[in-house]
């Protein structure tokens, strides 16, 4: 135990022996003394060195102790402070309690068992003091780092939503198929990034017991069949035979947390694909009883390296992988198997392991299916057809559109929608490059039949750019593309040489009717012709509304649910979606938590409040409510609030599908 360090602020020589010949006498009492003969001396002590107690002289020459105890908590002194006198004053002893004294003592009492009392109170108080400092400091801490992460998780979420939305997008399109490979790396790296930050996120839940689980109703084959789907491209890169089977006949339907258990299967697996050089990776599910308990099992055996049985145990640890050499080749955060393990465990099971060097390894997850009565069970053969089939674009219009935006995501999305209508597309990055792309064309006997041109650039504007194109008698049509909350008046835009207007982000019904408006048809065989957007719209069974402020996010978003058939619109913040809320009907609502004017849970009053009972058609108009965030939320309050579904950001086209398959599932007929 390290010795108590006392500040004795004393003048009198006589009285510093006596004090301390009696702090010696103390049995309980291993201090180190510093004495102080007058104030200036004290306060230098105070401010460069630390005490666990103070006794302090009333009388100091031209100073009194009760100025000494001010100026020492000004100064930021923290340690505990007795009082000294040489005689009784109960006034001056109330003074000294209520400047800030934890006791006050006559000097003739040092002698006493009061004095050593008094000391052992001042050190518990100081100790309890100390305690809850630390505490405070520690919530702080906490709190600061809560914040932190969920900020952060906020950051990186949004633009992700924006990438992999506008990955898939393009995978699923003709303009992608020139650059497959390419979009799958992009594709493949950003989901890796993602799953480094899920894994930070879990990790720093699970060290604050704060991880929940959401249970729901899962399908095995379709879970088993998405995992499997995500990561063939991964074996097969490898060359690696990779399939699943079930040894004992399976429940069609388990009850669990579906996003915590394909998250601990896609860890097992990736580990597997990732140490397997040749051979296979199979994943095989059986149900067992362990401990006394029937589970479902999922084996996850391959043909790779093998783990050193001295070397098993530590692989479990957070940030510890087989060998250094290994994870700088291969990567990884060293978190996966720590975070399945404890999902496993949560989910009423275990993470069980056997390896052998060079043979192989066997993982095998074990969780409590918390099966219904009477549910059927089979041999599942998990042969969905897995294969990556793109959206075909039928050509509709005929024509050539340039398509002017500074934004290069924008642009891009903008001129992909038009190319999917059978236009030709170029691009210009601002005005005046749009006006050159437009003379070259003329010139070269390939004018265009329409532009589309954002208002806001650089080096020249759209404003600027459409008056100059009228003065050198451009006359084809000019369509402006501005954000929603900065819509122009039409009239104004029309004097200024355009002939309509499109809000961002854009809406492909909106933009493919103002383009039928401008370029004639494409001669398409009637078998194969394209329904009309007003026959599209009218088909589509679901309308969903975006209500999200980040317009490349949303966009993405907006796109993916396009190219799966769903009608959707954008809102900007919590005014815009009101309006949306109050004229229409919809399907489902997808809130961002965080608004510009609000957040999305102030708009589920309202929503309930608008649904009604459509007696055109018979069902029941109560929108799906889905929140979205980049930040995880609390299931149960959401579930109080009325949310049915929480997604969590970045939202990616099996997320979409599965809510599709839940909305659809939802509407009811009145």
């Amino acid at each position: 135990m390290s010795k108590i360090r006392i500040l004795l602020v004393e003048d009198d020589e006589d009285d510093y022996i006596l004090t301390l010949d009696y702090l010696e006498d103390i049995n309980f009492l291993d201090s180190e003394l510093v004495r102080a003969t007058n104030a200036t001396e004290a306060f230098g002590f105070m401010s460069d060195q630390y005490f666990d107690l103070c006794l302090l002289d009333y009388q100091l020459g031209g100073i009194n102790g009760l100025e000494v105890l001010a100026k020492s908590q000004q100064m930021g002194f923290g340690a505990p402070v007795i009082m000294l006198t040489g005689h009784r004053d109960d006034v001056l002893d109330q003074r000294a309690l209520d400047a800030g004294a934890v006791d006050y003592l006559i000097k003739s009492e040092i002698d006493s068992i009061r004095f050593a009392r008094a000391i052992r109170y001042a050190l518990a108080r100081r100790d309890v003091e100390v305690e809850r400092v630390e505490r405070l400091k520690a919530e702080a801490e906490n709190q600061s780092k809560n914040r932190f992460l969920a900020h952060l998780s906020h950051e990186l979420r949004t633009p992700l939503t924006a990438i992999l939305g506008y990955t898939e997008l393009l995978l699923n399109s003709q303009l992608g198929k020139t650059s497959h490979s390419e979009l799958d790396v992009i594709l493949r790296n950003s989901r890796h990034l993602l799953n480094l930050l899920n894994d930070i996120l879990d990790l720093s839940k699970i060290a604050a017991d704060k991880l929940e689980l959401n249970k729901a109703r899962i399908n095995v084959d379709h879970l088993v069949t998405d995992v499997l789907s995500l990561l063939r491209v991964s074996a097969m890169d490898k060359g690696l035979k990779f399939y699943a089977e079930s040894l004992t006949p399976i429940p069609a339907h388990i009850f669990s947390d579906e996003t915590r258990l394909r998250q601990v299967l896609i860890n097992l697996l990736n580990n597997a694909i990732k140490f397997t050089d040749e051979g296979q990776v199979v994943l095989r599910l059986r149900m067992a009883n362990m401990h006394g308990q029937e589970m479902l099992c999922f084996d996850v055996d391959d043909t790779g390296m093998g783990i050193a049985h001295e070397k098993i145990s530590s692989i479990f640890q957070p940030f510890s992988q087989v060998a250094d050499v290994v994870s700088k080749n291969l990567g990884g955060s060293g978190l996966g198997l720590a975070i399945s393990t404890e999902l496993a465990i949560r989910m009423g099971g275990g993470i069980d392991v056997k390896s052998k060097i060079g043979v192989g390894s066997q993982f095998t997850a074990y969780i409590d299916p918390s099966l219904r009565d009477g549910e059927p069970r089979s041999i599942l053969t998990f042969d969905a057809d897995l294969s990556y089939k793109p959206r075909e674009h039928d050509k509709q219009l005929q024509g050539r559109v340039l398509v002017v935006d500074d934004l290069s995501d924008i642009r891009r999305l903008v001129g992909h929608i038009v190319e999917g209508f059978g236009v030709d597309v170029e691009y210009a990055v601002n005005g005046l490059m749009a006006i050159e792309s437009i003379t070259h064309s003329i010139a070269s006997g390939s004018a265009f039949d329409l532009v589309l041109m954002d208002l806001h650039m650089p080096e020249m504007d759209g404003t600027t750019a459409a008056k100059e194109m009228r003065k050198c008698n451009f006359s084809m049509p000019l369509i402006a593309l501005t954000a929603a909350s900065m819509r122009g008046s039409l009239e104004k835009l029309k004097s200024a040489g355009f002939d309509n207007l499109l809000s961002k982000p854009v809406d492909t019904e909106k933009l493919y009717e103002m383009l039928s408006q401008y370029l004639s048809l494409a001669a398409v065989p009637p078998a194969t012709k394209r329904h009309s957007p007003m026959v599209a719209t009218e088909m589509a069974s679901l309308t969903m509304l975006i209500v999200e402020d980040d317009a490349d996010a949303a966009s993405a978003l907006q796109s993916l649910l396009t190219v799966l058939g769903v009608d959707a619109k954008i809102a900007c913040n919590v005014g815009e979606a009101q309006l949306h809320i109050a004229q229409s009907t919809w399907s489902a609502i997808l809130l961002d938590k965080n608004l510009p004017d609000g957040d999305g849970f102030s708009l589920i009053p309202e929503i309930n409040e608008a649904a009604t009972c459509d007696v055109v058609h018979g069902n029941t108009v109560k929108p799906y409510i889905v929140l979205i965030s980049g930040e995880s939320v609390d299931a149960a309050n959401t579930q109080i609030l009325g949310v049915d579904c929480v997604l969590l950001k970045p939202i990616q086209m099996l997320s979409l599908k599965k809510l599709i398959d839940d909305v659809r599932l939802t509407h009811v007929d009145c």
